[in-house]
């Protein structure tokens, strides 16, 4: 199944290849807006090439790794906290609904008020989207928790920290997990998107900078690189939920496939 799975991706990439080898060579679209493929992956090769990529690229993976963690800790402590009050919960679901909507590019005009184009720009932006997607799922863990095992735990008269260990974090460290998925994925785009919109360093000024010297292939080079990293950020993480999860029914259900 999963040798078949990878098949259907190659040859679904092999299409989009050709189609963009084509089209452009056909005059369907200017190559003024879209260049040959191949001439995207002789800029790629020219770009990789170079020490300014590497550099760019590390800095938004930086970007991305500290807003990221802290964004993490944070959204897990608050949702923790939230279970552990009586009433927060309904104390907190109302300010909850209304700040989760808030887009984060939204903020854009406070980080650089804050931090100009600096790394506290994006961490900014990346904390805020990545907190909400894994704070969501905690909560969502929690309130999964079967009430009869919470009264058995009581009954048994365990301890608030014997409780969490036992039942709490058990039930909820799935949707903890998803919540990394979703966070790791919508931290990148948000560390990109920052450095694209505010000028920081990193991937997305590079790709701001070629498109606005006229550099269309290269800025398709660029691109190329934020989707190939956005694939390499899920599979790794998706590769650490399988390993954290290693002892859960689904885990070990998709496993046998």
């Amino acid at each position: 199944m999963r040798g078949r799975d990878t098949a259907y991706g190659i040859l679904g990439l092999g299409m989009l290849y050709a189609v963009a080898e084509v089209v452009p060579r056909l005059g369907l679209v200017s190559r003024d807006f879209l260049p040959p493929a191949s001439e995207i992956l002789r800029t790629l090769g020219h770009e990789m090439a170079g020490r300014e990529l590497w550099t760019a690229l590390g800095e938004t993976m930086r970007a991305w790794a500290i807003g990221l963690g802290i964004a993490f800790v944070l959204a897990v402590a608050v949702g923790m906290l939230i279970e552990a009050i009586p009433g927060a919960r309904a104390a907190t679901v109302s300010t909850i609904e209304f700040l989760r909507p808030i887009p984060s590019v939204a903020l854009i005009p406070l980080a650089t008020l804050l931090y100009g184009a600096d790394l506290g720009s994006s961490l900014l932006l990346v904390v805020y989207a990545a907190f909400w997607q894994v704070l969501i799922q905690v909560l969502y863990g929690i309130a999964d928790v079967d009430p009869v095992a919470r009264e058995t735990a009581r009954s048994y008269r365990l301890g608030r920290w014997s409780t969490f260990r036992r039942l709490v974090w058990p039930t909820a460290l799935p949707y903890v997990m998803t919540g990394l998925r979703l966070a790791a994925a919508v931290a990148f785009i948000l560390a990109v998107t920052a450095e694209l919109v505010i000028g920081g360093p990193g991937l997305g000024r590079e790709i701001q900078l070629a498109q606005s010297g006229g550099a269309v292939a290269t800025v398709y080079a660029l691109i190329t690189v934020a989707g190939c990293v956005g694939v390499v950020v899920n599979l790794a993480v998706r590769a650490l939920e399988r390993r954290v999860l290693a002892w859960h029914p689904s885990v070990r259900g998709e496993s046998s496939r």
